[in-house]
């Protein structure tokens, strides 16, 4: 973890034995909609939260925001910070949530700003290790 003092997570504060780590992501990660490749990438970042199962974070700049549009979803979580959403950009009715993103993370988990994660149910993550 980073530790800054500009903007503290307050559940760490609250909760200094809460256990949160990114690390890189030995290999490559490809993330598909159908037959659309939304996601490539050698830059992966996986983090690995208490209760939860392991997320892969892909840099922005390894994701095609051509074929995603915002949505209005927001959440917060009192670690991370708030979250964005996106869906796949396709005419007709609006599609799921398919990735999230804390754009301004709190100081602790300043690794995964500029980095998206996607829903393993709603998309297809494939990876190949080193």
């Amino acid at each position: 973890m980073i530790k800054r003092t500009d903007r503290p997570s307050p559940g760490f504060a609250r909760n200094p034995d809460k256990k949160i780590t990114v690390e890189p992501f030995a290999g490559s990660v490809t993330v598909r909609v159908a037959d659309v490749a939304v996601a490539e990438t050698i830059r992966a970042k996986l983090l690995k939260e208490d209760g939860y199962p392991p997320v892969l974070y892909i840099p922005f700049e390894d994701i095609g925001f051509a074929n995603l549009e915002p949505t209005d979803t927001k959440t917060h979580c009192p670690y991370k910070g708030d979250a964005s959403y996106w869906r796949l950009a396709m005419p007709g009715e609006p599609g799921e949530d398919l990735m999230w993103a804390y754009e301004a993370p709190y100081d602790e988990m300043a690794e995964i700003k500029d980095h998206g994660a996607f829903y393993e149910d709603r998309v297809t993550i494939e990876t190949k290790k080193d």
